[in-house]
């Protein structure tokens, strides 16, 4: 999990709630997600090709598809 979140840049502390980091990993693969809407629109990426690209989207970010229960490490 931690190595999974160190490659988006977050190293959260030992007292760093689950729900903010789900919160802010959510926001990177927002921002992500409506930058290539917004680069198909505007004729940047081809229709054909926006739909590879958003599952190519999705594999970079298998963190997001876990229930936040399993982000919370037990002692």
């Amino acid at each position: 999990m931690l190595e999974e979140l160190a490659r988006h840049g977050i190293i959260p502390g030992d007292d760093t709630p689950a729900d903010l980091i789900h919160d802010f990993i959510n926001g990177l693969y927002l921002i992500e997600i409506r930058s290539l809407r917004n680069h198909m629109r505007a004729g940047l990426i081809a229709k054909g090709d926006y739909a590879k690209r958003v599952e190519e989207l999705r594999e970079r970010y298998p963190i997001l598809s876990l229930p936040i229960d399993y982000w919370i490490q037990d002692e």
